[in-house]
């Protein structure tokens, strides 16, 4: 009699330890740890081993990520951290008026109308040119391996396929008709453990290692994806493809007790989580327990206030002026810290000018490291599938507004709010690490929080990962991860938070931490939310 396991079951806490190595990769998922590690182990770098699971992870993690995602970088090369935005543009075609003549009074949530050109693929050529090792050939053989011949599908991700798949069983028009095929060819998701296969995506994989990035933009995967929305009612074309670009950007960074936080600049939301340390540093948490009321308290209302503005101002700064000196400015912190009291207010925006993704990163024995972060932004995306390729596109069109006095409206060719955020340590000019948590806009909260753990509680990656999250969602609410100490919960109530309590998940985002240690030698977490490891050699 064959033994029946559940695969997708543990009924007992799962503790890990933090892991050390030479050379680390982590990410949500093992088989894409193994990708990036096959690389140091091949002599390549940090960039070339974050390449290798990064592209693993479209094929493992489908349900966050894909071909047709955005991706954002930071690479430490051993003097300065670089960043590069690789978030598509509207296409020419996709304006307010499009939409509002579709029958939308927002921005809808599936479709190609929220389909903006997917980034990712160029950032991998981009990131390879520029950093890279290894043959580009080489980075993707483990991905189509994975895809050919099939990998296990994991306890939390089968979960979540499954969740999507009911959704997108009921979609029926054209646009949507290669979703099923694709992800549910024998009618359902995959389940926890089942072997998953998926040719066409291995098929286009190939092309790319074989012809370059560039064949996605400009060549016959454009040709087809050009084709496919003409002949479903999309707005992308060949045009808008061929002129896609990356963008090599300098990151925004403020200091946080004597530590540098570097983010990704506009069009990115990584700015929101410098301006609420900005704001937290003058409230001392750490003269507080952790898990205590008023440290967390502190932290959710500095948070808010800075999410408050980066709602407000955050947009592409080739369309529009983003104030980031003005909203990073210390002084201009403490106007914004003044407002916070005692008990929980509903946060607006300030006035400055008057003063469904993955995460992943790496690190090699030479000091180079990397914070790469990839998506489709809400689950599986647009549900929009190219037939036959493994394609599916991001939503990130998702995040315009149609209010035409926003600075972040819609407009052709341009970049979104973009929730998607690497993150990197530094201090006196030496790298500390990457890190990121993942979670749309979780990110800059779960960014502010891993550092409150590191610089002010001195916590190491994995408990800092492990430790209870919370997540401000609007006005006074904060949802706060199930297994927190009940008087905290209490306490914050009581201080006027709307708290609502919610189990340990994807809703509190998934996250991986590397930290460089004074020998040389690093220390890493994956977060016990996902189905992930870190790995070192």
């Amino acid at each position: 009699m064959a033994l029946r396991l559940d695969l997708a079951k543990n009924p007992y806490d799962a503790r890990r330890l933090p892991v050390a190595g030479r050379g680390i990769v982590a990410t949500s998922q093992p088989d894409a740890v193994e990708a990036g590690l096959a690389m140091l182990r091949r002599g390549g770098n940090a960039v070339d081993a974050a390449l290798a699971a990064a592209i693993a992870m479209t094929v493992v993690e489908p349900v966050s990520n894909g071909i047709g995602s955005d991706a954002f970088a930071l690479v430490w090369d051993g003097r300065v951290v670089h960043g590069l935005n690789g978030s598509g543009r509207a296409p020419g075609g996709l304006t307010i008026a499009a939409v509002r003549g579709d029958g939308h009074a927002t921005m809808p949530a599936l479709g190609w109308l929220t389909v903006t050109v997917p980034g990712a693929p160029a950032v991998w050529g981009d990131l390879h040119s520029r950093f890279g090792k290894l043959p580009f050939a080489e980075l993707f053989q483990p991905a189509i391996a994975l895809a050919e011949g099939g990998f296990r599908v994991t306890p939390i991700i089968a979960e979540e396929w499954s969740y999507h798949a009911q959704m997108h069983a009921q979609l029926e028009a054209r646009e949507f008709a290669g979703w099923m095929p694709l992800f549910a060819p024998s009618g359902r998701p995959p389940r926890a453990g089942e072997i998953f296969t998926s040719p066409g995506h291995a098929a286009t994989l190939r092309r790319i290692a074989r012809e370059g990035s560039a064949d996605f933009y400009q060549g016959h995967i454009a040709t087809k994806i050009a084709s496919f929305s003409e002949q479903t009612g999309g707005l992308l074309n060949a045009k808008d493809l061929a002129s896609h670009t990356s963008t090599w950007v300098t990151p925004v960074t403020t200091n946080y007790r004597g530590c540098d936080v570097w983010e990704i600049p506009p069009n990115g939301q990584g700015i929101a989580a410098l301006m609420g340390l900005n704001i937290l540093e003058g409230l001392d948490p750490a003269s507080q327990p952790r898990d205590s009321v008023h440290s967390l308290h502190h932290q959710i209302e500095a948070l808010k206030l800075g999410f408050a503005d980066a709602l407000r101002y955050v947009a592409d700064p080739d369309f529009e002026s983003v104030p980031v000196a003005a909203l990073l400015d210390k002084d201009y912190a403490a106007r914004r810290r003044s407002l916070i009291r005692q008990g929980a207010v509903s946060p607006a925006p300030g006035n400055p000018y008057s003063g469904g993704t993955i995460y992943l990163c790496a690190a090699d024995a030479d000091g180079m490291m990397v914070s790469y972060i990839q998506s489709n932004y809400l689950g599986f995306g647009s549900g929009v599938v190219v037939p036959e390729t493994g394609i599916s596109f991001q939503n990130r069109g998702y995040c315009f507004t149609l209010d035409r006095d926003h600075p972040n409206r819609l407009q052709p060719g341009k970049r979104p709010y973009h929730t998607i955020i690497p993150g990197f340590l530094t201090q006196g000019g030496q790298a500390i690490g990457p890190f990121g948590v993942m979670g749309g806009f979780m990110q800059p909260q779960g960014h502010l929080q891993m550092m409150v753990n590191t610089i002010d509680y001195g916590m190491n990656p994995q408990a800092s990962l492990d430790a209870p999250r919370w997540q401000w969602t609007g006005g006074r609410q904060v949802m706060l991860e199930a297994d927190i100490d009940r008087n905290v919960a209490y306490g914050l109530y009581n201080l006027g938070h709307e708290i609502s309590l919610a189990s340990p998940g994807g809703v509190f985002g998934r996250g991986q931490i590397i930290w460089r240690m004074p020998d040389g030698s690093y220390v890493a977490g994956s977060d016990k939310r996902g189905d992930g490891l870190a790995g070192g050699i």
